[in-house]
C-alpha cells in the first residue's frame, strides 16, 4: 500500500499534470504556458523549449509523452498528430 508521504514525494520528482489542451502547432504563436506533450499519432515533432532552444524530435510513437517544458510547437517539420498540452 502506497503511504501519503510516498505519493507526495513521487510527484515532487515527477509531477503528475492536472490540465491538458489540444495542441494546434504554430510557426510563432506560444502555447499559453509551459507544459509537456502527449502524443496521440505517431510523427515528428519540432519544438521550442521553455529554454528557448529548438529541438526535433523523430520517430515518435502515438502514445508517448514528451517530458520537456514546451514553448511552442511548430506547424514546420511537426507530422505528429492529436499533440494535447498537459500542466
Amino acid at each position: 500500500m502506497t503511504t501519503y508521504i510516498q505519493k507526495k514525494a513521487r510527484n515532487l520528482i515527477a509531477p503528475i499534470p492536472e490540465h491538458g489542451a489540444a495542441v494546434t502547432p504554430h510557426d510563432t504563436n506560444d502555447l499559453s504556458l509551459d507544459c509537456v506533450l502527449y502524443i496521440g499519432g505517431a510523427g515528428t515533432v519540432k519544438i521550442l523549449t521553455a529554454n528557448n532552444e529548438t529541438l526535433t524530435f523523430v520517430g515518435l510513437n502515438a502514445g508517448d509523452i514528451l517530458p520537456v517544458k514546451v514553448r511552442r510547437v511548430y506547424s514546420t517539420d511537426t507530422t505528429a498528430t492529436n499533440i494535447v498540452a498537459l500542466w
